[in-house]
């Protein structure tokens, strides 16, 4: 009997800071953002041979936002919008050199096209 009183949970608090579940870590840090900043050396007699700079911001969109980070919105690889507004721009440009094709007439296009291979 006595064993079994022994093993008990006490009636009082643990002290220490309360507990946290993953969660509200996720959320605090999310709402929050954090920041992780590291540097590896890699070197060879004394001689550097590669520096690589990492910094890590985790935060949600809205975070993000607010610090001025927004670069998944302009970037056509993440974004439809953004890959639509760039194919928009293409298009835009496309029809441009076919009016000034379509201006000079078919005789300057070769001319024209030379002249456009050599500026790209």
């Amino acid at each position: 009997m006595a064993d079994s009183a022994y093993l008990a949970e006490p009636a009082y608090a643990v002290p220490g800071p309360p507990a946290s579940n993953l969660a509200d870590i996720l959320e605090r840090v999310l709402d929050k953002g954090i920041v992780i900043a590291g540097d590896i050396k890699i070197d060879l007699l004394d001689i550097e041979l590669l520096t690589i700079r990492l910094r890590l911001f985790v935060a949600s969109v809205d975070t993000a936002k607010k610090a001025g980070i927004d670069w998944w919105e302009t970037d056509p690889a993440l974004s439809s919008h953004a890959a639509r507004n760039a194919l928009q721009d293409e298009n835009r440009e496309l029809r441009e050199r076919l009016a000034v094709f379509e201006e000079r007439g078919t005789d300057a296009v070769p001319d024209l096209m030379e002249k456009e291979r050599r500026t790209t």
